[in-house]
């Protein structure tokens, strides 16, 4: 599954339609091989149990009413009451039913991501990186005395980015039309949201930070307002080519000019 380096662990898997990787700076075990086994298991379930394109997903079958949220497995409970906690803190402009289809995605990558990331530390691993499709979780360090640094590539520059964040314990998460064009539904209208052409969203849970990242783009213009109003949570976004805007305190987190490998979203 990962490769043999001395002191590191990486492995690609293609699941829940994106790629995820793992990127591991510590030194190999048997308890970390097998964390990293457990963490690509948990991805697979979580594509069973929430994709919206499998027919047979327990979240698919709820949709159509062939089934309870009883009937479903608990986890099901689980990122639904939190899609209802982000949906009252955002005002509404996140919903798990934005044109009246049961879809949680907007939540549901970086959940899973954060809990693949906890079961590695839970198997002793201190310097990570977890990215799936462009959602980031990493803790530690990639080397001794160095920073993890991100870059966010360019909505509307090609092979460009926009911004690079860095940091030690850190989730950052990108909605907007660089990769898959205007997929986000204003869930006020159930019509494509307006909103600029990405917003990044960092802050230390990946879970709450997916899912701000996807308020954020919806609501367009107030979302700048609105982030500034969350404790511990820091926003950048491309509104044009040449107009972008950010947090007051996401310069914290903003990393200097460094060679970076551009178009893609991806951890140092």
């Amino acid at each position: 599954m990962a490769d043999r380096a001395p002191h590191r662990l990486h492995h690609v898997e293609h699941v829940m339609g994106t790629v995820f990787s793992f990127d591991i700076r510590d030194r190999p075990t048997t308890d970390l091989r097998e964390a990293l086994d457990r963490a690509v298991t948990w991805l697979h379930r979580v594509d069973r149990v929430f994709s919206t394109y499998r027919p047979d997903s327990a979240i698919s079958r709820l949709d159509r009413g062939e089934i309870t949220l009883a009937d479903c497995p608990p986890e099901v409970a689980v990122v639904l009451d939190l899609c209802a906690e982000v949906g009252d803190l955002s005002g509404g402009w996140f919903s798990p039913r934005p044109a009246g289809r049961l879809d949680p995605s907007g939540l549901v990558k970086g959940w899973a991501i954060e809990h693949a990331a906890r079961l590695l530390a839970d198997a002793g691993a201190r310097n990570t990186c977890v990215n799936g499709g462009g959602d980031v979780r990493v803790h530690g360090e990639p080397e001794p005395g160095e920073p993890w640094r991100v870059g966010v590539a360019h909505p509307l520059r090609e092979g460009e980015l926009c911004t690079v964040v860095q940091g030690r314990e850190l989730a950052i998460a990108t909605s907007g039309v660089a990769e898959r064009g205007c997929h986000i539904l204003d869930p006020h209208t159930g019509r494509a949201a307006r909103g600029p052409a990405s917003v990044t969203v960092i802050g230390a849970d990946l879970t709450r930070v997916d899912a701000y990242a996807t308020a954020a783009f919806a609501m367009g213009d107030s979302a700048q307002a609105w982030i500034e109003r969350l404790t511990d949570y820091e926003a950048f976004a491309v509104v044009a080519v040449d107009r972008t805007w950010a947090t007051s305190g996401f310069g914290r987190h903003h990393a200097p000019d460094l060679p970076i490998e551009a178009g893609a979203r991806r951890s140092r």
